[in-house]
């Protein structure tokens, strides 16, 4: 199996696992935060958002919020490695992308 075929079958798994295993957090959210959607509930939204986009900007009280919304230490864990796994996946996308246009181009002229 070449190498990068073997990457995409580990980060197939990793996927899988966070978004349809066993976890705290109910699948749908998982999903939502994989996805960074604006339809996560308010305390939710801001805090994913802030993990997938500025993650240093992300503080105690953002979790504090979350938990005082219901969401358990578990459940925001999870959420937050959904968020987090779905961002570095659009970003490798989006770079694998970039290269195979320049590729592509450079190979036609």
């Amino acid at each position: 199996m070449p190498a990068e075929d073997h990457k995409r079958s580990i980060h197939r798994l990793l996927v899988n696992r966070i978004l349809e295993g066993p976890g705290r957090a109910p699948a749908d959210q998982r999903a939502a935060a994989f996805d960074n959607n604006a339809k996560l509930p308010e305390p939710l939204r801001v805090l994913l958002d802030k993990v997938a986009t500025k993650s240093a900007r992300v503080t105690d009280a953002d979790f504090a919020t979350a938990i005082e919304a219901g969401f358990t230490d578990d459940q925001l864990f999870e959420l937050v490695i959904c968020a987090a796994v779905g961002q570095s996946s659009r970003q490798y996308e989006a770079g694998l992308a970039a290269l195979a246009k320049v590729t592509a181009d450079t190979g036609s002229g």
